[in-house]
């Protein structure tokens, strides 16, 4: 597996290059934006551990233009406990957000989660079944089943739970959901996404009120568990 750490400070950069390496991963590091995208386009990238505050181009920028091609798990790394960066930095797509002084063994933890769903459930799963519980997308037909009976969706809900189930544990924004979704730019149409969520959960939820799918991350968007049931 191949991870790009991107980090203008050198001494953190070698911590989590040695740390990682470790075990068993491939590193490639870069430490600005623009070196980033130029090694991340040139190799075939697993996960990246990005900084925000560095020369050249911030990890923000960096992000947003990754995100334009790719599902690539990203976990933000940043000295700014701010929850306004939190917030922009899930809504750029990062599935994750971990602030200086860290944990190495933290660190190497989440790496393996994310791996791990991006592996199992993300958008390298060559099955054309995607499941996750009672809840199952046939990806090549369109069609959407809970305990093998076929849910009732129409097109667009269909959509925004194709992406979840393809990305589970990772934030949505509203934003992300509509232009994922509806291909065009969101205007700040909340009612739009509320209303489509809620109808998806009366129909894949046991009690859509107390939901154990799609859940909601206040202040932030959506993010689909992973449930065995």
């Amino acid at each position: 597996m191949n991870i790009l750490i991107v980090e203008d400070e050198e001494d953190i950069r070698h911590l989590l290059s040695v740390n990682l390496s470790s075990q068993g991963y491939n590193v490639i590091e870069a430490s600005n934006g623009i070196e980033a995208l130029e090694l991340f386009y040139k190799n075939d990238i697993d996960l990246i551990i990005i900084d925000v505050m560095m020369p050249i181009m911030d990890g923000f920028k960096t992000v947003s233009k990754i995100r334009k091609t790719s599902k690539v798990p990203i976990i933000f790394l940043t000295a700014r406990d701010d929850e306004t960066d939190k917030v922009l930095g899930f809504g750029l797509g990062a599935d994750d957000y971990v602030v200086k002084p860290f944990s190495i063994a933290e660190v190497i933890s989440r790496v393996q989660a994310h791996l791990r769903r991006y592996i199992e459930y993300g958008v390298n799963n060559s099955n054309k079944i995607i499941t996750n519980g009672s809840i199952s997308i046939d990806t090549e037909n369109y069609i959407a089943r809970k305990n093998n009976i076929d849910i009732d969706l129409n097109p667009k809900e269909l959509k925004i739970l194709s992406l979840f189930m393809e990305n589970i544990g990772r934030v949505y924004t509203k934003k992300q959901i509509y232009e994922n979704v509806w291909g065009d730019m969101y205007h700040g149409d909340d009612n739009t996404i509320m209303v489509h969520i809620s109808h998806i959960r009366e129909k894949i939820e046991e009690d859509p009120k107390k939901p154990k799918y799609i859940k909601t991350i206040r202040g932030i968007g959506y993010r689909m568990e992973k449930n065995y049931d």
